[in-house]
């Protein structure tokens, strides 16, 4: 076997996404509140210098047991790879990553928040969550994401107030929401570091099917904005893979992001049960993971943008995703 993860094991185990085990061998798991993963039972599995979150099921084709003190996983009796389970600090690995709002009032068809009923925290209740973070000494980053409980604007002004009161702890600050007129340069100004303003897909037919009420070209011109206020590589996108979209269309996408200065991050999508009969979706293959991950990194080189050069959010985690950076070669 494998002693440690590679590349195309990385690609394997996210084309699976979830494993079977024994849940008393993990010290925390958490259940994600935001995106498409929402809902579900997830650890951080590292092995080497790769790290990779996967989803908990009986019915998985692979499993994870303890050996020695360490985690192997096997598929067909066949040992993969070894590592260990990895302690969040919250939602992952030195990071306070927080989703103020765990419900939406946008209804994205791969999404299953907008069917929870998800949780709208206090700021106060956030701002203890962090302070409870950074008093455990791991806290490298703060990352806020939030839902939208009424108004986009509303969770806007939410998120300035907790990146306001959270400066005091001088690590990078990063955010995720919805954009609003304005939201770019008062984040800025409020103290964020780094931005990330999902395209979702960017296939235009899809994106208009699967993300009504949000229009691609709207997101796309504040990520134009994003670049110009925050500079080069302090902004990215999260770009789903799965959704009936084209190798084509992707490449395309990623071009496009490029362009602009944006870092894509190529996200695995994930059928939900509160969305069957909705949408289709098809995870994408280790294979088809390797091509794009490697277009993108081909890419990327082309350009002075740069995925190691962030440091809050998804792109260094990298729990969810194949990196073109920390797991290509």
């Amino acid at each position: 076997m494998r002693e440690l993860m590679d590349a195309k094991t990385k690609a394997r185990l996210l084309e699976i996404g979830k494993v079977r085990i024994d849940t008393a061998l993990l010290k925390n798991f958490t259940v994600p509140t935001a995106g498409p993963g929402a809902g579900n039972f997830a650890f951080f599995f590292r092995s080497g210098n790769q790290r990779v979150r996967l989803g908990i099921s009986e019915n998985s084709p692979l499993i994870a047991a303890e050996e020695n003190g360490e985690i192997i996983i096997c598929e067909n009796d066949r040992k993969i790879v070894r590592g260990r389970i990895e302690e969040e600090l919250i939602h992952c690995p030195d990071q306070a990553y927080v989703n103020l709002t765990e419900k939406c009032t946008f209804d994205c068809k791969f999404c299953p928040v907008p069917k929870l009923s998800g949780k709208v925290k206090s700021i106060e209740e956030v701002l203890h969550m962090i302070e409870k973070a950074n008093s455990t000494g791991k806290m490298k980053a703060i990352s806020i994401t939030s839902g939208v409980d009424t108004t986009a604007e509303k969770e806007v002004e939410r998120a300035i107030s907790v990146i306001r009161e959270t400066k005091k702890y001088g690590v990078p600050i990063g955010v995720g929401i919805y954009p609003t007129k304005g939201s770019t340069r008062r984040l800025k100004e409020a103290g964020a570091d780094e931005i990330k303003y999902n395209v979702e897909t960017m296939d235009r037919d899809l994106h208009e099917k699967l993300c009504p009420g949000q229009p691609l070209e709207e997101i796309l011109e504040a990520l134009r904005e994003s670049v110009e206020i925050f500079g080069k590589n302090h902004v990215c996108s999260n770009f789903i893979i799965g959704l009936g979209e084209s190798d084509e269309s992707v490449e395309k996408g990623i071009k496009e992001l490029i362009e602009i200065g944006v870092i894509p991050i190529l996200r695995p999508a994930s059928m939900h049960p509160l969305r069957e009969g909705e949408i289709f979706i098809e995870r994408p293959s280790a294979e088809r993971l390797l091509r794009l991950t490697k277009f993108l990194q081909k890419e990327l080189d082309k350009t002075d943008l740069d995925v190691g050069a962030f440091k809050t959010m998804c792109l260094p985690c990298t729990g969810c995703d194949l990196s073109p950076y920390y797991d290509l070669e």
